[in-house]
């Protein structure tokens, strides 16, 4: 298993758009062998300290492999919505790891 975190942050004024490319990115994720374990956008309130910009949301999923991670990222389906990412997203991070 691999574990993906992302760090989104939204052009503003873009929301409805980041929206839906999600409605169409995240039911492709089980196709993959992956599952989203958790999409939050975080409140000011529920930060405690940080020394990075609050991103719109975080995501964080799980993949049987890179493979199929990979696979993901270049789904057919996926690619032609990818212009609505690119109009909403201003800037992502993305973090791969293991579990321990």
């Amino acid at each position: 298993m691999i574990y993906i975190t992302q760090l989104i942050y939204i052009v503003p004024g873009q929301e409805k758009v980041f929206d839906e490319f999600e409605d169409v990115a995240m039911p492709i994720i089980p196709k993959y062998n992956g599952r989203l374990l958790l999409r939050v956008r975080p409140d000011e309130r529920a930060i405690i300290d940080h020394s990075i910009e609050k991103p719109y949301e975080i995501h964080l999923v799980e993949f049987g492999s890179e493979d199929d991670f990979n696979s993901f990222m270049k789904d057919e389906e996926r690619k032609k919505f990818l212009h609505l990412k690119e109009q909403s997203i201003r800037a992502s991070v993305l973090y791969k790891g293991v579990r321990l």
